[in-house]
């Protein structure tokens, strides 16, 4: 039985994940850890991913791998290099971080590309991960994470759209929503734009059951 480790800083991710590998791959035996000080330490501090960010997420995945993952999915996109560094050193299993999936299939589309967050720090850390060439368009869709974690799912998703939507206006040709916990607004976003729109969940698990 594959075992595969869902490593979290949110917890607004741990559904979307779980529920989409239980659709496209029931026969992974999952484990979730979750912390979700990551993203608020990230979120209110002044030291970025220092060294003390780094250790946090060694610490997390080698007990992760000791618990006998084969293979490690991250899925909060604001700790690219964090995750990237976990990768090097474990570098016998797959070590996916939450966008890495997603960024390959957007890349090699055409047109502009819209990226939506709801998470600012995201914004500044995963540009950097797509290939030269690939056009951006960068939008924030400004307290939608605070509505999600009111309980105010439906602001959430209609403060996402109405980012969509203006990316679409901006000329993008196709959307990605950059965190797991925007999937749940991507069928209102393809029929709000008309405009494909990809999720970092299902990408990555395309991506880790192959890989694995």
């Amino acid at each position: 039985m594959t075992r595969i480790a869902l490593i979290h800083a949110l917890t607004h991710s741990v559904a979307p994940i779980n529920e989409a590998l239980e659709r496209d791959w029931p026969a992974a035996t999952r484990m979730n850890l979750i912390d979700d000080s990551l993203s608020a330490d990230l979120a209110r501090g002044e030291r970025g991913l220092d060294d003390a960010m780094h250790e946090r997420f060694q610490r997390l995945a080698q007990y992760a791998v000791d618990t006998g993952a084969q293979g490690l999915l991250f899925t909060c996109s604001a700790f690219g290099p964090c995750i990237e560094a976990v990768a090097r050193r474990h570098a016998g299993i797959p070590v996916l971080k939450p966008n890495e999936a997603m960024v390959a299939e957007a890349a090699s589309g055409a047109g502009k590309l819209g990226l939506l967050a709801t998470f600012g720090p995201t914004l500044e850390s995963m540009p950097p991960e797509f290939p030269p060439g690939v056009e951006l368009e960068l939008a924030l869709a400004e307290g939608a994470l605070e509505s999600l974690n009111a309980g105010d799912t439906q602001r959430h998703d209609d403060l996402i759209v109405a980012q969509a939507r203006r990316l679409r206006d901006r000329g993008c040709t196709r959307i990605a929503l950059a965190q797991f916990s925007m999937a749940r607004a991507r069928s209102a976003c393809e029929e709000a734009t008309g405009l494909p729109i990809l999720t970092t969940v299902d990408s990555a698990v395309r991506a880790l059951r192959e890989r694995v």
